[in-house]
């Protein structure tokens, strides 16, 4: 895996160092000076990773980072801290100001190259989920980017997994003024703990007595429900190999004893901040999903995805040498429903239809809105005398049972015209199945409608 990575220092050796390191892992790495440059770099999307030097004459790198991350074009570039200040207040600082690490000079090359591949490689599925969360602005659903801008990363839930119960209590005690804390001392129950709680980070201690940290750390990162929880490790001193090793197996961040509170606290907002960021992104992304195949008004499938589908199903149907029928279903007189009580009532029988519709069919079939106050209904594995029925007790209960208007203050009688058609063998398409249908709808709506009419084949 490789990415690109900005450099920024103000000391030319202190660049040609990291540059030399980096592209030696296949890095490819563009440089900057001074925090202004890196700013504009970071602006036009040029990099994937920042390694941002502390002490600089322009701009320092707390500030630096602070505009980064207070930036929506710019915050989800993850940033990491290179300094000599090793005190646990200057990595609380920089913390707060939204790096998502600290790297202390000198660099051990281990640490450098497993951070930034940790880093880069959360960096590219981010990077997917905000691609495909682009294309939603043209459709009118929300950016994330400023609310996470915004949060503050409090109010989350976390899940603290160590055997040792004096460590495991003062580590609540300190989360606990920000988050909701819940305990596992039992590393074999954690899994299933995590994976039932819809934790927003789990705390995990490396240094279990009688349970594998790193295995624990594997198998959360292996299951659907906790893939994308952010983990952060707790470790000993003198802990590097087994840090680094974490770290490639899914470890988002780590802390090593004794823990400084202060530090606890910025790391665990930024995870729950990621995480938050992350959700939002996959919700963006699923709500235009459904907003691209589903009709707005009925919540029922669009002729889209229902052109698609169809052709899908027919080949299934054909290859298992199972029936496939299509109903093609028009409200009779709609447009006297809008002509003589507004479009707001038209709206109001559709949605009460397609609400009908979706009691009245099995979970295999599949219902959508063909447009206006038609609609179809394809169900498999259905000859025409079984789908002849159900349209025949669907068309009763439409007739039988008047349709609220106007906020449930008045009512009115509707009926509908069924046209029915069955797959006609392997040379058969879904163009020409829905045509007959159509046709068969036609001679309902000429022979009077509110009647069901199958295809004469």
């Amino acid at each position: 895996m490789t990415a690109r990575v900005l450099v920024v220092d103000d000391v030319p050796a202190n660049v040609k160092l990291l540059e030399a390191r980096l592209t030696a892992e296949y890095f490819d790495v563009i440089t900057a000076m001074s925090g202004r440059e890196a700013l504009a770099i970071c602006e036009r999307a040029e990099c994937d990773l920042v390694l941002l030097d502390v002490m600089m004459p322009d701009l320092d790198g707390f500030e630096v980072c602070r505009r980064l991350k207070g930036n929506p074009a710019t915050h989800h570039i993850p940033v990491v801290m290179v300094t000599a200040l090793d005190q646990p207040s200057d990595r609380v600082r920089g913390l707060e100001a939204g790096a998502d690490d600290f790297l202390l000079k000198p660099i051990p090359d281990l640490a450098l190259i497993a951070r930034v591949r940790s880093l880069a490689r959360l960096k590219m599925v981010t990077d997917e989920l905000r691609m495909r969360a682009l294309t939603s602005r043209d459709i009118g659903i929300q950016s994330p980017e400023r609310e996470a801008v915004a949060d503050t990363g409090r109010g989350g839930h976390v899940l603290i997994v160590d055997d040792r119960a004096a460590s495991h209590e003062r580590i609540a005690a300190v989360l606990v003024k920000e988050q909701t804390v819940d305990i596992e001392a039992d590393p074999g129950e954690a899994l299933f703990r995590a994976a039932e709680g819809n934790y927003d980070l789990v705390i995990v201690s490396l240094g279990l007595q009688n349970f594998d940290a790193l295995r624990l750390c594997s198998q959360l990162r292996s299951i659907e429900r906790t893939r994308n929880t952010p983990i952060l490790g707790v470790a000993d001193p003198d802990s590097d190999a087994r840090l680094l090793r974490g770290l490639e197996i899914g470890v988002n961040d780590y802390l090593i004893r004794p823990v400084d509170r202060n530090e606890l606290l910025a790391r665990a907002r930024t995870q729950i901040r990621k995480r938050r960021y992350a959700e939002r992104l996959r919700d963006n992304v699923q709500m235009s999903i459904e907003m691209a195949i589903t009709d707005a008004l009925t919540g029922l499938f669009n002729r889209r995805y229902m052109e698609s589908h169809l052709a899908t199903l027919l080949e299934q149907a054909v290859a298992r040498g199972k029936p496939l029928t299509a109903l093609l279903l028009d409200i009779d007189y709609f447009k006297s429903v809008n002509d003589t009580h507004g479009h707001d009532a038209g709206d109001d029988v559709l949605r009460e239809f397609a609400m009908r519709i979706k009691r009245s069919i099995r979970g295999i079939d599949l219902a959508c809105r063909y447009g206006g106050e038609e609609f179809v209904i394809v169900m498999p594995e259905t000859d025409l005398a079984v789908a002849a029925m159900v349209a025949e007790r669907l068309r009763r209960r439409i007739a039988a049972d008047p349709f609220a208007i106007q906020g449930g203050t008045r009512s009115i009688p509707v009926t509908i015209s069924i046209g029915i058609a069955g797959l006609r063998g392997k040379d058969d398409n879904p163009a020409a199945l829905v045509k007959r249908a159509d046709q068969a709808l036609y001679r309902a709506k000429r022979d009077g409608r509110n009647r069901v009419v199958p295809d004469a084949a």
